[in-house]
């Protein structure tokens, strides 16, 4: 067999259906060999960005490695924003690129360069293949690699000269994905009930590590047990929901600003800090440290590497989360005396009725934006409301549209149905939104994008066409960089305050997305009222093919800063 045989039957047999991939004359001996009849699709995308958010987002869903095959150090080099998130993000995804020639590597010839290097900082493992007997071995370790715990992207180089060259009987046996559900120490769990069966006032604080060991169930009863609220990852437009939105004790994400944070958590004694990373800041500000002295900090990741990372911790658990998540409860039910349950009691039961006063109040404001021309981002976020289908998925890649609305309204109702990038390179969401289609074809999928991430992947638009990929994608167009103008804000920046900014407006000319959708072959609509969009989302959504549709938002509106 030749080496791009070997990769193309090793894959298979161990499980990879799809190879997502815009291909070069590196690649060109393993594009020749997924020709023949093989159980891979390969999945053309016109630019690295899609493809790699493609499959980002795929190995999220499927909780399983995925496979994006680029051109040597060009394709790589285009790829870097998205290898990013992966790495963030803790993605198993398996980059692969073809390398020169080795008979010419020491001339320098086009397109050779070191790509192991290029990649080492952003993966787990990075490597290139030398020998045509190493390549099942070092394809099954990286497979294998990406998916060990704590989970990541992976480089696997392959020169097109050892794609062509031939191997008698290749040792095709798959990869072996072993069980990593790993029990957390006793002693550290003990300690951690210790800190908090005597807490008066608790809080969980919760990231998207736990969504992803399927532990949203564990969260959720541990907070019931201690009566805390959940506050999700900072910025949830930019993790994954570790709890259903919809629960009772779910009261939003932490803010970006360091000032804030502290104000949140100054009204706790105590915090559970399960599967994020504490403190993720954005821009300086003081003070530097947003946890106030007396919060006694319990913290349990699956990476032990996270634990006591950027803080000192009062106990530190490292395990699998679902696992440690459902011992601790066990444990601290069985420590908590009857007095203590009822505190918990009284405090769940508070905490439910203020974040029912709430959502009702979101709903209200929401649902009276409706009515209102031009078009808000609370209509916007109003008429996605009213006719998400209740398995839908979403992508979100408009965090100052969305502003983690959607989520206060209980969208999605499963947690793991919601997915947005943590590395904050943009042009993520319109791609990653294909892979999670690709991997979860029953299900309806809506990516919403800010405008300026859209234009970053737009032409993944053109693989969403080809392949008939019903993906519904809702652009909501404010015509501006506005996470930047905030931004400038925070940063207090003199001309900034007189409403004064270079390059952050993308206009003159105006971008027109329904004619760049209809030129990749998407149907494209333009809304702009409330009572519109709704119509052409409700279509959308049963449609067989991909639809855009394009929210011009009225800018300089209070209601989007809130």
């Amino acid at each position: 067999m030749t080496g791009a045989e070997i990769i193309c039957e090793l894959l298979a047999a161990s499980g990879v259906h799809h190879l997502f991939g815009n291909p070069g004359s590196t690649e060109l001996p393993l594009m020749d060999a997924l020709v023949r009849e093989t159980p891979i699709e390969y999945v053309l995308a016109l630019h690295e960005i899609p493809a790699v958010a493609m499959a980002d987002a795929h190995a999220q869903a499927l909780r399983a490695p995925a496979v994006v095959n680029l051109h040597a150090s060009c394709g790589v080099g285009n790829a870097m924003g998205m290898l990013y998130n992966a790495w963030c993000a803790g993605s198993p995804v398996v980059l692969t690129a073809g390398q020169q020639d080795r008979r010419l590597l020491a001339q320098e010839p086009v397109l050779a360069g070191d790509t192991v290097a290029v990649t080492r900082p952003w993966t787990k493992w990075s490597a290139e293949v030398q020998r045509i007997e190493d390549l099942p071995r070092l394809l099954r370790r990286a497979l294998q690699t990406a998916v060990a715990p704590p989970s990541g992207p992976v480089f696997l180089s392959v020169p097109v000269d050892l794609q062509m060259e031939r191997l008698e009987k290749p040792d095709l046996r798959p990869a072996t994905f072993a069980a990593a559900a790993l029990r957390p120490p006793e002693a550290a769990l003990e300690r951690a009930v210790e800190l908090l069966v005597a807490a008066e006032h608790p809080v969980v604080l919760a990231g998207s590590r736990v969504t992803e060991a399927g532990a949203s169930r564990e969260l959720a009863e541990l907070a019931e047990r201690l009566g805390a609220p959940i506050y999700s990852d900072t910025h949830a437009s930019q993790s994954r929901l570790p709890v259903a939105p919809d629960h009772p004790l779910y009261a939003g994400w932490l803010p970006l600003w360091s000032p804030e944070i502290l104000a949140i958590l100054r009204r706790h004694d105590a915090a559970v800090v399960a599967g994020m990373d504490l403190p993720r800041l954005y821009i300086y500000r003081e003070p530097a440290n947003p946890t106030p002295e007396r919060l006694r900090l319990v913290q349990l990741d699956s990476d032990p590497r996270q634990l006591a990372k950027n803080l000192p911790v009062h106990a530190a658990v490292a395990g699998d989360l679902k696992a440690a998540l459902g011992e601790l409860r066990f444990r601290l039910t069985a420590a908590q005396n009857w007095e203590q349950a009822r505190r918990a009691m009284e405090r769940r039961e508070r905490l439910a009725h203020k974040h029912e006063q709430e959502r009702s109040e979101l709903r209200r404001r929401v649902e009276g934006a409706l009515e209102r021309e031009p078009l808000t981002a609370e209509a916007l976020i109003a008429a996605i409301a009213r006719v998400l289908p209740r398995d839908a998925a979403i992508v979100d890649e408009a965090p100052t549209t969305n502003r983690n609305r959607l989520a206060m309204l209980g969208l999605p109702r499963d947690p793991a149905a919601y997915f947005a990038h943590r590395g904050w390179a943009l042009g993520w969401g319109l791609g990653a939104a294909i892979g999670v289609k690709l991997a979860w074809p029953r299900r309806p999928v809506l990516a919403l994008l800010g405008d300026g991430a859209a234009l970053y992947g737009i032409q993944g638009l053109w693989t969403a066409a080809r392949y008939r990929i019903p993906v519904v994608f809702v652009v909501a167009n404010n015509a501006q960089y506005q996470i930047l103008k905030e931004c400038s804000g925070v940063m207090e920046l003199p001309e900034a305050a007189r409403g004064r900014f270079l390059g952050m407006d993308l206009t003159d000319p105006a971008i027109d997305y329904v004619a760049l959708a209809r030129s990749f072959g998407v149907e494209a609509h333009r809304c702009a009222t409330a009572v519109e969009l709704t119509d052409r989302l409700a279509a959308a959504f049963t449609a067989p093919a991909p639809t855009l549709i394009e929210a011009p938002l009225a800018e300089g509106r209070s209601d989007d800063r809130d």
